[in-house]
């Protein structure tokens, strides 16, 4: 049956493998489940409940993109956009969680009309290969930086604003053991990966989780509950999982006090702009590394997936969280041999399941996760390669696409420099020609957006 659905033959792909790869997606990405609940409780909201929308939006998102594109790409509320959400929405102006979900709710109609009418699709297909390869590339560098940040060894610095972990002294037993296992994890990856062993990611975060236990037994890791890090032992309390009847649905009912036309606009638009880039940013890369792209750059199926996150945005916001997005850590099971919707369906599969065993997949510690995606880094990185050096009006934009989206912690923000640059240089060494419609209508776009957001 599953190879009828999804063309199993045609990619060159068994079930065992998709479903192996859906399921190193969902271990790289069950961390949101942890994460999302606690960024949005600072909106007010109660955790639980966030718990059971996150899981049930993201399956509903992962099964659209199965059926709707027959694309390996898994989708959960996005990371950034629920920090905007929480920090600066509802604390920064004041505005209750509601509100900020109705704003979501705006976006994801928004998106809705605009994947039906190919806007979003137009956008993919205008931006130049060459573009794509170094998004693809700056993906890398960002979820590599994510990986460094959950593993504990990078840490913030006042004089030099990042900087590495103290492996010894204080802290040893809680961030510096993290670091070390999230290197030997990475170290596991990387052996397994060589020997051509499938499932390597998979295992090397099993593997990082076992060794880290072995760690906490032995007295090498103490749990530091005040400062986040916990027992690594699988915990079986289900008490966290109420609230959902809280938040369910009260978009329809929400409290509008305080609120004016012109700042809700504001943050509709400010959430349409990043979701829109942040998805878009994300199907090149993946696509771009699994050659899943046309020699024009297009990707098939690629309506289907924009929908798929319009449809997972949507019901996100009437579940009770911020907004669902195509997940950078599709990347993970796209690594593994995905290349079919029945790895996205997996992972929706699990995220369902995940609510049966939600302590089980919340203990899975994130420097385990963390090793996988420095390795999946590793692996987009390589993408830079296909871009042409010799033609600075193709190399340079693309440097500074790739330079932008781990240093402003942005996948967004690399599209955005990236398109303005390719415009600026191409037009002052006379090559006009080669620039599309669209990528003067987003340079223009993108330097308002700068401007007045």
């Amino acid at each position: 049956m599953f190879g009828k659905v999804f063309k199993l033959k045609d990619h060159g792909v068994t079930a065992g493998n998709e479903i192996m790869a859906g399921l190193t997606t969902f271990m790289t990405m069950a961390y949101i489940l942890a994460v999302n609940p606690n960024i949005l409780k600072d909106a007010g909201m109660p955790v639980g409940g966030v718990l059971v929308a996150t899981a049930v939006s993201s399956a509903i998102a992962c099964f659209c993109m199965a059926f709707f594109s027959n694309l390996p790409f898994a989708l959960a509320p996005g990371m950034g956009l629920n920090a905007y959400f929480a920090y600066t929405v509802c604390l920064g102006m004041g505005y209750h969680w509601s509100v900020a979900l109705l704003a979501v709710l705006f976006e994801g109609l928004i998106f809705i009309l605009l994947s039906v009418t190919n806007v979003r699709e137009a956008i993919f297909n205008a931006i130049p290969i060459s573009l794509k390869h170094a998004i693809s590339a700056g993906i890398g560098l960002f979820i590599a930086f994510i990986g460094l940040n959950n593993g504990n060894l990078v840490v913030a610095n006042p004089s030099t604003k990042v900087g590495i972990t103290k492996f010894v002294g204080e802290g040893f037993h809680t961030s510096g053991i993290s670091a070390i296992l999230c290197l030997i994890g990475v170290a596991i990856i990387a052996i397994l990966s060589h020997k051509k062993i499938r499932g390597a990611i998979l295992y090397g975060i099993i593997g990082t989780w076992i060794l880290g236990m072995l760690c906490q037994a032995l007295g090498l890791y103490v749990p530091d509950f005040e400062n986040g890090f916990y027992s690594l032992y699988p915990s079986f309390s289900f008490a966290a999982l109420g609230g959902f009847k809280d938040i369910a649905f009260a978009v329809f009912r929400p409290n509008l006090e305080g609120v004016t036309v012109l700042s809700f606009i504001t943050v509709i638009l400010s959430f349409l702009y990043v979701d829109i880039f942040d998805t878009l940013g994300t199907l090149i890369g993946v696509a771009s590394k699994a050659d899943m792209l046309d020699k024009e750059g297009r990707l098939p199926g690629i309506k289907g997936a924009l929908l798929s996150d319009a449809i997972g945005t949507t019901v996100g916001a009437a579940l009770g969280t911020s907004t669902v997005t195509t997940f950078v850590e599709s990347s993970a099971g796209v690594a593994e041999g995905g290349r079919t919707g029945l790895t996205a369906l997996t992972t929706g599969v699990l995220f369902l399941l995940s609510l049966l065993f939600a302590p089980l997949f919340l203990s899975i510690p994130a420097f385990a996760t963390a090793a996988a995606l420095i390795f999946v880094g590793f692996l987009m990185f390589t993408s830079i390669l296909k871009v042409n050096f010799e033609d600075a009006t193709e190399a340079v934009p693309a440097y500074i696409a790739l330079l932008a989206m781990p240093f402003f912690y942005s996948i967004a923000e690399g599209i955005s420099w990236g398109v303005i640059f390719y415009v600026v240089i191409n037009l002052a060494c006379g090559k006009a020609k080669k620039i599309s419609p669209l990528m003067y209508i987003l340079f223009v776009l993108f330097i308002l957006k700068y401007v007045f957001l």
